[in-house]
């Protein structure tokens, strides 16, 4: 999840309207959780049922050719329900949280005019916020920019997170000192606003009215379906995706590359490690991600967690459409 150039600011919106949207159009609808806890499934059940369409809210389903390794659903898996802002960037692009709100809030504004739910659907909680809360970016300075982008290629990432740990605790403590890029960019934030990092996240005012459906796993059974779902992948062919991708630039590309599964083959490919390792590693990294989504999302006292140990079942479904059916047909 990252922060970049904001796009225009939208006119303030209270919890039951927005700019260009009546009072009375339909709820959006947000399936939220960790990683391999069926919200992609359920998102599709739920638009069927209520005459909708998915709005992806994955940050990495949004890349071309990043099928596999995102655990993507194919066209018969949409089961005829439209799925929008998949496939929309290069994986030479950096993803942009401004700009996905700016298209999520289009395709919102289009369901609801017409009087149709819009299902959003993911993990990348800081997408989903940008989406359907009162949220604005900080803007980007291209000197400071580039000054922190010469010292994370001169120093590596360790020493900017060790800087951004003095400057903003609590933004260190959020992101991983690997991951050079989202250190850059809070201590941009940083600098250019002269307030902490996560002082610019936002709180819980709502843009849109908004239901937040959380699909609630075990730890233990979650922990056994990433494992499934990163051995389901290799046999389904995640290297080779990896080996074309790359092909097509993914090594150079700055977010893309970082993407689970899409990194440790990449280094696999390199040869630093085996693929074994880098499946292994990968089966590591995705638990570690999932509990971090789930931190995420448990701090939103707006999410309304079900059950998800039927995640692929009826019963899940009904418990979902029971929880909207007061606000979709209010």
């Amino acid at each position: 999840m990252n922060a970049a150039d904001p796009p225009p600011s939208p006119p303030a919106a209270s919890a039951g309207t927005s700019a260009g949207t009546s009072a009375a159009a339909p709820p959006v609808v947000a399936v939220v959780g960790p990683t391999a806890a069926g919200k992609s499934d359920l998102g599709v059940a739920l638009a069927r049922r209520l005459g909708g369409e998915v709005i992806n809210a994955d940050s990495m389903q949004l890349y071309r050719g990043m099928d596999i390794g995102t655990a993507k659903l194919t066209p018969g898996e949409r089961r005829g329900v439209p799925h929008r802002l998949l496939d929309i960037w290069e994986v030479t692009d950096a993803a942009s949280v401004a700009e996905y709100q700016r298209l999520a809030r289009a395709e919102i504004e289009r369901l609801r005019a017409e009087g149709r739910v819009p299902v959003l659907v993911g993990g990348s909680g800081l997408y989903v916020r940008g989406a359907i809360d009162a949220m604005d970016f900080p803007g980007t300075d291209p000197q400071v920019r580039a000054r922190l982008e010469d010292e994370l290629a001169a120093r590596g990432s360790g020493a900017l997170h060790e800087r951004l740990a003095a400057a903003d605790p609590a933004a260190a403590r959020a992101i991983l000192p690997s991951n050079g890029r989202r250190v850059v960019r809070a201590l941009e934030v940083i600098e250019i606003t002269g307030r902490p990092f996560t002082a610019n996240l936002p709180g819980h005012e709502a843009y849109y009215e908004t239901v937040q459906v959380g699909v609630d796993v075990d730890r233990p059974e979650l922990d056994e379906r990433i494992a499934a779902r990163v051995e389901r992948m290799w046999a389904e062919g995640l290297v080779e995706e990896v080996r074309e991708l790359e092909a097509a630039g993914l090594r150079t590309g700055r977010t893309a590359s970082r993407a689970l599964g899409y990194q440790q083959v990449l280094a696999a490919l390199a040869g630093e490690c085996t693929e074994r390792e880098a499946r292994e590693e990968t089966v590591r990294a995705t638990k570690r991600f999932a509990r971090r989504q789930d931190s995420w999302f448990r701090r939103d006292p707006r999410v309304h967690w079900l059950s998800g140990a039927q995640a692929d079942r009826p019963e899940l479904t009904g418990k979902a459409l029971a929880l909207l059916e007061g606000a979709v047909t209010a």
